[in-house]
């Protein structure tokens, strides 16, 4: 256990040393990140040790105040999030000691390595804490660090618009998870975890349905479940990229995190609405997430929503688990959860990439927008060919390792529809629908990305002048493509490792075995399913230099001739170049209903009298955010009304007051006294 202290100690160092060093700009970069580094790989030993000897060791240090201690336990679940935290802080921290540079003489270096460091160790924290009052103290330093970072670039109003809206967002959440808390507290008495555990099965199912919807606000808010997720395109987008990284790829799993503690471990016996209810959510939350990306041009606000859409999915693979825990089919709850797992390491993998990447770009053009990029793969093949990589991973294309775990998630639904009545089968085969509409739209949206930031020519001067970023920013992203690629391949060795995670959550013992894996491949529900990653990987291959084969043999006789391409006798442009707009218009109109986008046109003429004679002509294509109109808007109102009425009681009287003291100290010696 000293060892833990220790991790905790070099990030302790690291965040003091940081904020000592202030301004002095390159010492602080280095302090801050390479203590980072020193403690994420502490951790990532540390959790790889803990998960291989099967060992659950469990720290508890006592305290001054009564129901607080300081209590973790580092199970299977856990550890292996402590194992994801510890992954990625360790190449994003890479990836900061030469992205920070750009910071230098614009913001305080120090205060950057301060709440960096703070960040992560909080997150470790949040996954390896076992008492709920230490837990929410945790909880409460990773949000508030997560938004200084947010608001770093200060000088920008939007960033402090959006780590507003974090805040907000985040603290309703907070009070959400109290009240959880506080309704376990009033049946188990305690707030140690393995204390609530023990009570709450005596707890009557109105107090745990209600614990239950107070989770999945409160952890929803932070995963960033739709329509709880409006703080999330904003704050993201926000931050220094390496902490956008972390955010997107594994501060959000926190939420993930604890709805499976609530539903697996607090409370083992979850009714069925609950896995259903789960189901619709990831659906929702998949399709919408990618619709919105496909329509979004601000590349780290699409990176945003296509991490909506991706807890989404988890949530398709946490719902099935639910569903088939409620029915006792234990076995075919560890295929959801398995596949909900496995996503949730694959997303912090290809999303972290995909964040790192856009970095890069932005920091070389100094845009956001991905209309003003392309052709950036002849300056940037390097980064090109790591966004690429991700692409690929984030739109589930084998061999990489978001194809199976999506894979995986498809046979968790498809056994729920073999297995349940009408209306329980229905929302099954429309889980598995969405998840279907999203997987094709997900790769629409990085054909878009990709294409319009790296192919064709570039649209904006700043282009010419790009060049690939510094070693620690590429050996960042190389890190991740390389781990990409591992979790696809030998994706039958991780699935064996999951598993034993599952049946620490989940009674399997006297119940078939529907997951055989092995080293090459994964067999599930007895043939039912069938894969086998490295047999694809080699078939691809084997595709591949079939048709390299067959093209030399049938063209190495012809001539090859380089020549001017036709213009139609004008000078070829960017212009003429299809826009990321133009790409996703025709996805626009096919959802209009959902998404109402608003058009507007700029003309500009050299003269009133020639308006048939357009000098330029601008289209702006925006989309309504739903959710406020139909959602936060209204409830504002409801609380500025309330609070208008409320404020009639403040007479400025101090009889007054007295009387409201009297009034409320009556009524709850009568509630007392019932």
């Amino acid at each position: 256990m000293n060892y833990f202290y220790s991790i905790l100690l070099l990030f302790t160092i690291g965040a003091l040393g940081s904020l000592f060093l202030g301004k002095k700009d390159q010492a602080a970069n280095l302090w801050g990140n390479l203590f980072a580094i020193a403690g994420s790989v502490a951790g990532l030993i540390f959790s790889i040790q803990t998960l291989l000897s099967g060992t659950t060791p469990i720290l508890t240090v006592p305290s001054a105040f009564p129901l607080l201690s300081f209590t973790f336990k580092f199970d299977q679940l856990s550890t292996y999030f402590m194992l994801i935290i510890c992954t990625i802080a360790t190449l994003a921290s890479i990836y900061a000691l030469g992205y920070v540079k750009h910071y230098y003489k614009k913001y305080n270096i120090g205060v950057l390595g301060f709440f960096y460091n703070i960040f992560i160790a909080s997150m470790i924290l949040v996954a390896t804490s076992h008492n709920a009052l230490f837990f929410l103290i945790v909880w409460e330093l990773m949000s508030l660090a997560s938004y200084f970072l947010v608001i770093y670039e200060n000088r920008e109003h939007n960033n402090i618009k959006a780590g507003s809206l974090y805040f907000m967002m985040t603290h309703v959440g907070t009070a959400f998870i109290v009240l959880a808390f506080l309704l376990m507290y009033s049946v188990t008495g305690s707030f140690e975890f393995e204390a609530i555990k023990t009570g709450i099965v005596h707890a009557p199912s109105q107090i745990t349905n209600l614990i239950l919807l107070f989770a999945l606000f409160g952890f929803g808010t932070k995963a960033g479940i739709i329509p709880l997720h409006i703080w999330l395109p904003s704050a993201h987008p926000a931050a220094p990229t390496h902490v956008s990284a972390l955010m997107s790829g594994v501060m959000i799993k926190t939420g993930i995190y604890m709805l499976i503690r609530f539903s697996l471990f607090f409370l083992p016996a979850v009714p069925l609405w609950w896995g259903l209810l789960i189901l619709i959510l990831g659906a929702v939350s998949s399709l919408l997430g990618v619709l919105y990306a496909l329509a979004e041009h601000d590349i780290k606000k699409l990176l945003a929503y296509h991490s909506i859409e991706n807890i989404g999915i988890i949530l398709l693979g946490l719902g099935s688990a639910f569903v088939f825990v409620s029915a006792h089919l234990y076995s075919l709850a560890a295929i959801g959860l398995i596949a909900a797992l496995y996503h949730t390491l694959n997303h912090a993998t290809f999303k972290a990439l995909l964040f790192m990447g856009a970095g890069s770009v932005i920091s070389e053009t100094h845009t956001r927008n991905i209309e003003e990029y392309g052709g950036l793969i002849k300056h940037m093949p390097q980064t090109a060919l790591f966004f690429l990589i991700g692409s690929m991973a984030i739109s589930a294309l084998p061999p990489f390792n978001g194809f199976f775990s999506e894979w995986m998630t498809f046979q968790s639904l498809f056994q729920g529809v073999l297995r349940f009545d009408v209306l329980t089968k229905l929302t099954f085969i429309l889980s598995a629908g969405a998840l279907a509409f999203t997987g094709g739209l997900a790769a629409a949206c990085f054909v878009k990305a990709f294409g319009a930031t790296f192919l064709a020519r570039p649209r904006n001067q700043e282009v010419a002048h790009t060049k690939e970023p510094g070693v620690p920013l590429r050996a960042g992203m190389a890190g991740l493509a390389a781990l990409t690629i591992v979790l696809g391949f030998f994706s039958g060795t991780v699935t064996g490792f999951l598993n034993k995670v599952a049946a620490s959550l989940i009674n399997l013992s006297g119940t078939e075995t529907m997951i055989h894996a092995q080293t090459q491949s994964v067999n599930i529900a007895n043939n039912f399913a069938f894969i086998s990653m490295p047999q694809i990987f080699i078939g691809l291959v084997a595709a591949l230099t079939v048709v390299a084969g067959i093209t030399y043999l049938l063209t190495r006789t012809q001539k090859v001739s380089r020549n001017i391409t036709w213009d139609c006798g004008s000078d070829l442009s960017p212009r003429m170049e299809i826009t990321a707009t133009g790409f996703s218009r025709s996805f626009i109109t096919v959802f209009q209903k959902v998404l109402k986008p608003l058009k507007e046109t700029e003309v500009e003429y050299d003269d009133e009298r020639m308006k048939y004679f357009p000098k330029s002509n601008a289209i702006h294509l925006e989309l309504q955010d739903i959710y406020m109109p139909y959602i936060y808007q209204p409830l504002r109102k409801l609380v500025l009304d309330t609070a208008g009425q409320m404020k009639k009681i403040q007479v400025g009287y101090t009889n007054a007051y007295i009387l409201y003291i009297l009034i409320a100290l009556i009524g709850i010696l009568f509630v007392l006294a019932l």
